[in-house]
């Protein structure tokens, strides 16, 4: 077949398509810039009239019609959806107009006295209230030479930030939580590929893991909220982040015990330098601010919390992380996988 006949083929099937597709009253109406709307009503609406009585999502046909507009030069504006809503960082219930591709509008999220959700980041079915009655003095003691060496590498790693921080506590957090958050999104990537790989459950740690790496997320923007790091802390981050990112990624591959068991052991750190952190704060030597807001609905405080109370259940979300580590650990030093022991998912 010749590329004429080709092309007189090609452009005769397209015709007929178009023609079962849409009807002519669409095509000339689209064409010649007729103005036609659709009874719009929540989150579908029925187009009488053109196609037919026939619900349609909204988004999918406005970009229909703006593909077959936009041949002839024309623009037609899409129906927005009103709706009431804050960002994080937003207050006060400004209205925002969204056109949403299905023409499906966000949903209206109040809390249980009726008062606007404020925060894009997180829902309030996932705020929980910090279990603080854990033991904050446990200490996985290191026989092993594998526990030895994560033990004293935590340990050489932990001074030159206790140098550089001294006792500007929020600003060690905020490092602090750059560096924790990282594990369990690492780990959580591997075991995704891994059960992919070999069409297996994990187990739950899968979720446990990102959980973890999601929670120690919220605990730096909460800090975020307190203090702006200066650009030589985020110059720092930004470099100890990418190196403590691929070594981690490798250390996991090699031997996931001993990345849990580093973590385990991270997390210790963490625990006692929170500890620090309520002393001073008991002291005096830290101001006891109000608890940010972001604070209060992630952890279900009271409205009249402080930062001490911040600081003990954030302590308490790390003194978690550490017993979830370790036993991660002791699974795969005994011999078995992840997978065999249900992951102790829900705490968050």
């Amino acid at each position: 077949m010749s590329r004429r006949a080709t092309m007189q083929m090609t452009k005769l099937l397209v015709g007929q398509t178009r023609q079962r597709l849409f009807s002519t009253a669409t095509s000339k109406a689209v064409s010649s810039g007729t103005k036609f709307a659709p009874n719009v009503s929540g989150q579908r609406f029925t187009n009488h009239g053109i196609l037919g009585s026939t619900p349609i999502s909204e988004g999918r046909y406005w970009s229909t019609v703006a593909s077959e507009v936009s041949k002839e030069g024309k623009t037609v504006q899409p129906p927005k959806v009103e709706y009431s809503g804050e960002d994080d960082h937003q207050g006060g219930g400004k209205t925002v107009a969204i056109s949403s591709y299905w023409g499906v509008a966000p949903p209206k999220i109040s809390k249980e006295d009726g008062s606007p959700w404020r925060w894009n980041s997180f829902r309030p079915w996932e705020t929980y209230t910090a279990d603080t009655s854990i033991d904050v003095k446990k200490h996985h003691k290191a026989d092993t030479f594998m526990d030895k060496f994560a033990y004293w590498t935590v340990q050489t790693l932990k001074y030159p930030t206790y140098l550089f921080f001294q006792r500007r506590h929020i600003c060690h957090a905020m490092l602090l939580e750059t560096v924790a958050a990282v594990p369990g999104m690492v780990g959580g990537m591997l075991l995704h590929a891994k059960s992919l790989r070999r069409f297996e459950h994990s187990g739950g740690w899968i979720k446990a893991l990102l959980e973890e790496a999601e929670n120690e997320r919220m605990h730096l923007m909460t800090f975020l909220e307190l203090s702006q790091p200066q650009w030589y802390e985020r110059a720092l981050v930004f470099a100890v982040q990418g190196v403590f990112f691929n070594a981690y990624f490798v250390a996991y591959v090699v031997s996931p015990k001993l990345a849990h068991r580093i973590v385990g052991y991270l997390e210790e750190e963490a625990v006692n330098s929170y500890t620090e952190f309520l002393i001073d704060l008991e002291k005096g030597l830290v101001e006891n601010q109000p608890a940010p807001a972001i604070a209060i609905d992630y952890w279900r405080l009271s409205p009249d919390a402080t930062l001490k109370d911040v600081v003990t259940v954030i302590r308490a979300d790390e003194a978690h992380h550490r017993d979830l580590n370790h036993f991660a650990s002791d699974i795969q030093c005994q011999g078995h996988e992840l997978k065999e022991y249900p992951a102790p998912i829900g705490y968050h």
